[in-house]
């Protein structure tokens, strides 16, 4: 008998035990105000590779309100730092206040701009990426996530399955969504070739891939 995806979903993440408080309420509020947000299944992913990897330096790539970087704040080790980048505006100032709220230990730094910018500024030395910012610019962006992520260090994508959408052919997406479509597919297939990463797809939340950084 064919198991449900989703009823499959839905248990596994029935069998999370949860966040901080003031996660779940962050959460509830981004859901709400219908501002994307890092799925159930991703959450338990995160802590469990934060818990594993133990880094000392994470790069988030995508702000949006601060809730990813507050989780792995919240997750991760108490001399841990955390570089965040964002550009749309609006969300900037709602991230920075829930910084100022809940990042008691002051791990976070917020930095405003476009990526394919931002990212040319940084210095090497992260070991842990988190990706999760605009899906068409994910492989614009990855010569200079490449250039910080240290060898050893780990380079996590969120939504890279758009949906089940990168299964089908370019013609059966919506016309809007093809150009986002074939970059991703291109952005799935050099992570998953190139020589210095070494890459796993998983069918978690949006889709999410584990590349770590070999050379």
């Amino acid at each position: 008998m064919a198991i449900d995806p989703e009823r499959m979903r839905e248990f596994i993440c029935a069998m999370d035990k949860g966040n901080a408080e003031y996660l779940d309420k962050l959460e509830k509020e981004a859901i709400e105000g219908d501002v994307p947000i890092i799925r159930k299944d991703t959450q338990s992913l995160l802590k469990f590779l934060l818990s594993l990897t133990h880094p000392c330096n994470i790069l988030e790539v995508g702000t949006a309100t601060g809730f990813s970087a507050l989780l792995m704040a919240e997750y991760s080790d108490a001399d841990t730092t955390i570089t965040t980048i964002e550009k749309y505006e609006k969300r900037i100032p709602i991230a920075k206040e829930h910084f100022n709220l809940f990042d008691k230990g002051k791990k976070i730094t917020l930095l405003e701009g476009d990526a394919a910018d931002v990212l040319k500024e940084l210095n090497e030395g992260y070991d842990f990426v988190f990706m999760d910012a605009a899906k068409g610019q994910y492989e614009n962006f990855l010569p200079e996530v490449m250039r910080v992520l240290k060898k050893g260090g780990l380079l996590v994508t969120d939504n890279v399955l758009q949906d089940g959408d990168i299964v089908q052919s370019r013609f059966a997406v919506t016309r809007r969504n093809r150009t986002i479509h074939a970059r991703m597919r291109d952005y799935i297939y050099n992570i998953t070739h190139r020589e210095d990463l070494q890459t796993v797809i998983l069918n978690t939340g949006d889709g999410v891939t584990l590349s770590v950084k070999t050379k």
